[in-house]
C-alpha cells in the first residue's frame, strides 16, 4: 500500500491538470494561462515552500524558466530560421519541393514527411525542424497546403524519426545512458530501428491522409494585392531566348501577365508590355533573366545598400493631388536621378486603365492616386515620398539580403553539423551550445540585425517555455512523478505483457506532455527497471517502452521544443496538438507495445 502524496504534490497535480483544462478551453490566451501559472507557483511555494528549502527557492523554481538553457535554445534558433528566410538562403530548396507540390499536393506531402523522417533518424530532430520550417512557410505563401495544416504533421514525422536511433534525441541517449548505469548492456546506434520503421508504416498514413483534415486553414486572409504595369527587358542570358511567348507564359507564375503579345520568338533587349503582383514580378525576372528597372539603377541601390549596411526595401506609394509626377511617365519624371530609387511599376483603378492618355512611345503618364511600386533604402524612399508628395502606403517589405544567403546557409550547417555529428577532438556540441554560436554569428556577419530581432522571436512561445519548465520541476521536486509511478507499480501485477509495456508507455508520455523529457526518462527509467524485476519480465523492452514514450511528445505545445517552435508559425491553439496528438499517441502505443511484446517474445 502506497502512502498518500505530500500537500505539495497534490498541488503540484492540481496547477498541471488546471493549466492543462485553461489551455484546452481556449476561453484565455496562451500567455495569459502560462503567466498565471507561472505567478501560482511563485506565490504558493514562496508561502509554502517545499521541505528544506525557503521561500527564495520557490521564486528560482518559478521563473528560473526564463533563463533555463532550453529557452535560450528556442530563441537562438528562431533567430538562425530568421537569418536563413531574410537572406533567401532556403530559396532553391523550396522551389525544389515546390516543384513536387505543384505536381501534387498529396505527393507533395508525402515526400516531405518521408524527407523529415529520414532527416531526423540521423540528426538531432531540433535542427532538423529548423531547417525545414521556413521552407514549409514559404511553400505556404506560394500556394502550398496552409502551414497550419502541415507543420504539425511535419513534426510529428521528424519525431518518430528522431525515436528509431540513439542518436535521434538527447532524451535517446538520456535513457540509454541510465539504462547502462543500472547495469544494463550498452544499446548501438540502430538497436531498436527496425521497431519503430514498421510502427512507422502505421503512423505515417495518419499523419499524410488523416492529421491535415483534422487542422483548419489558421493562413491570415490577405487583402487582394495590387497589380502593378511595367516594361521588361529581356535579358542577353534569358533561357527563353528563341521561344515564343505562349510557350513562356507557362513556365511563369500565374500573377505574372503579358499585356502584349508579339509575333515570334523572344530576342536579347525586347521590350514588352507586362502586369502582375510584386511577387509574380520577382519570380519573371528571376526566370527570364531580365529587368524590369534600369539596370544601373538597380546596382547603385545595391552598392549602397552594402556601403551603408541598409536593407533594400520596396513600398507602395500613392500619388497626391499636388505632386509634381502628375502628368509625367517615369521617363521624364528623373526619379532616379533625384532620388537614387527605382520604381519597379504604377498600379491604376480598374475603371481608368482604358482612358489612360500615353506619349508617342506608349508609356503611360501618372495622375493623382496612382500607386507606384518603388525599390530603393528606406531614407531615400522617404526623401522621394516628402519631395515628391507621395503618401507611403503600409505594406513596405525588405527584400532578401541574397549575397548573405550562403553564409546563411553555411551558419545554420555549422550548428546542425556540431550538435548532430560533432567536432573533431571535441565530439558533438549540446544543441544549446551550438545553436547560441550560430546566432551570434548570425548577428556578427549581418546575416540577422540586432533591430530585426523582435521579428524572429514569439511572445508566446517564450512564456509558454518558461511555464513548462516551471512546471516540470515542480512535478518533480514535489515527489508528484514519483508517487504517480509508485501507483503504476502497485496495478500492473496482474496485467499481460503488452499490458505492462502500454501501461510504462502511457505513464512516461504523460510526463512528457506535462512537464518534460528529461523529467520523463529521470523518472521513467528506474520505475521500469523496477518493475522488469519484480514481475520478472526481460528489462529491456520496459526500457524502450520508456524510451519510445517519451518521444510520443505530440499532445501538447509544452511537451518538446519543436512543438513550440511550430506553434507560432502556424498560429495553433492548444487543442490543435490535442486534437491530432491524442489519437497519434494512442496509435503509437497500441502498435510499439505489440511490437515489442512480438519481437522480445513476451
Amino acid at each position: 500500500m502506497i502512502e498518500l502524496p505530500s500537500y505539495h504534490a497534490i498541488a503540484a497535480l492540481v496547477v498541471t491538470v488546471s493549466m492543462f483544462v485553461a489551455f484546452a478551453r481556449g476561453k484565455l490566451s496562451v500567455e495569459i494561462v502560462s503567466l498565471m501559472t507561472i505567478a501560482v507557483i511563485a506565490v504558493g511555494l514562496y508561502f509554502f515552500p517545499l521541505p528544506h528549502a525557503t521561500p527564495t527557492d520557490g521564486l528560482s523554481i518559478a521563473f528560473g524558466g526564463f533563463g533555463h538553457y532550453a529557452l535560450i535554445t528556442i530563441c537562438a534558433l528562431m533567430i538562425m530560421g530568421r537569418g536563413l528566410v531574410v537572406t533567401g538562403a532556403l530559396e532553391p530548396a523550396a522551389r525544389v519541393l515546390e516543384r513536387v507540390w505543384k505536381f501534387n499536393l498529396q505527393v507533395g506531402l508525402l515526400v516531405s514527411l518521408l524527407i523529415a523522417f529520414f532527416l531526423s533518424m540521423v540528426v538531432n530532430d531540433t535542427p532538423v525542424l529548423v531547417l525545414l520550417l521556413p521552407i514549409f512557410v514559404a511553400l505556404a505563401s506560394r500556394g502550398a497546403m496552409p502551414a497550419s495544416k502541415t507543420l504539425i504533421p511535419l513534426n510529428a514525422a521528424v519525431l518518430i524519426g528522431g525515436m528509431a536511433t540513439t542518436i535521434g534525441t538527447s532524451t535517446n541517449i538520456l535513457v540509454v545512458s541510465i539504462a547502462k548505469d543500472l547495469g544494463m548492456p550498452d544499446m548501438g546506434v540502430f538497436h531498436f530501428t527496425k521497431i519503430v520503421l514498421i510502427a512507422s508504416c502505421v503512423a505515417l498514413p495518419y499523419l499524410w491522409l488523416v492529421m491535415p483534415r483534422l487542422l483548419g486553414d489558421n493562413s491570415v486572409e490577405l487583402p487582394e494585392q495590387r497589380r502593378f504595369s511595367t516594361k521588361l527587358r529581356v535579358g542577353a542570358a534569358s533561357p527563353f531566348l528563341g521561344k515564343t511567348i505562349a510557350e513562356v507564359e507557362k513556365q511563369l507564375p500565374g500573377s505574372f501577365n503579358f499585356d502584349d503579345r508579339p509575333e515570334g520568338e523572344l530576342v536579347t533587349g525586347q521590350t514588352l508590355k507586362v502586369s502582375g503582383t510584386h511577387e509574380g514580378f520577382e519570380e519573371a525576372v528571376r526566370q527570364l533573366k531580365g529587368g524590369i528597372a534600369p539596370a544601373w539603377v538597380i546596382d547603385r541601390i545595391g552598392r549602397n545598400s552594402v556601403s551603408e549596411s541598409e536593407d533594400v526595401v520596396v513600398s507602395e506609394m500613392a500619388i497626391t493631388s499636388d505632386s509634381r509626377l502628375i502628368g509625367r511617365t517615369l521617363a521624364t519624371s528623373g526619379i532616379a536621378d533625384l532620388h537614387g530609387v527605382a520604381v519597379l511599376g504604377i498600379h491604376k483603378q480598374k475603371r481608368l486603365i482604358q482612358q489612360e492618355l500615353r506619349d508617342v512611345r506608349g508609356d503611360i503618364r501618372m495622375k493623382e492616386g496612382d500607386v507606384l511600386l518603388v525599390m530603393g533604402l528606406m531614407p531615400n524612399l522617404q526623401e522621394f515620398a516628402q519631395n515628391d508628395s507621395l503618401l507611403m502606403l503600409d505594406g513596405a517589405r525588405e527584400l532578401p539580403r541574397r549575397s548573405k544567403a550562403w553564409l546563411a546557409a553555411a551558419i545554420m550547417f555549422f550548428s546542425i553539423f556540431t550538435a548532430s555529428v560533432g567536432i573533431p577532438f571535441i565530439g558533438k556540441v549540446p544543441i544549446a551550445i551550438s545553436a547560441l554560436a550560430g546566432a551570434i554569428l548570425m548577428f556578427v556577419t549581418g546575416c540577422v540585425k540586432f533591430d530585426r530581432v523582435g521579428r524572429a522571436l514569439s511572445g508566446k512561445v517564450i512564456v509558454l517555455v518558461a511555464a513548462s519548465i516551471a512546471i516540470g520541476r515542480v512535478v518533480l521536486e514535489s515527489g508528484a512523478a514519483e508517487w504517480l509511478g509508485q501507483l503504476l507499480a502497485l496495478g500492473l501485477g496482474n496485467l499481460p505483457a503488452a499490458g505492462v509495456l502500454a501501461a510504462i508507455m502511457l505513464f512516461v508520455t504523460l510526463l512528457t506532455n506535462f512537464a518534460s523529457n528529461a523529467t520523463a526518462a529521470t523518472v521513467g527509467t528506474p520505475i521500469a527497471f523496477n518493475i522488469a524485476v519484480e514481475l520478472n519480465l526481460p528489462q529491456e523492452p520496459l526500457i524502450l517502452a520508456v524510451l519510445f514514450g517519451c518521444n510520443l511528445c505530440y499532445a501538447t505545445p509544452i511537451a518538446y521544443q519543436t512543438n513550440m517552435l511550430i506553434m507560432a508559425e502556424g498560429d495553433y491553439k492548444f487543442a490543435d496538438y490535442l486534437r491530432t496528438g491524442i489519437p497519434l499517441v494512442l496509435l503509437m502505443v497500441a502498435t510499439l507495445s505489440t511490437l515489442l511484446v512480438y519481437f522480445y517474445g513476451m
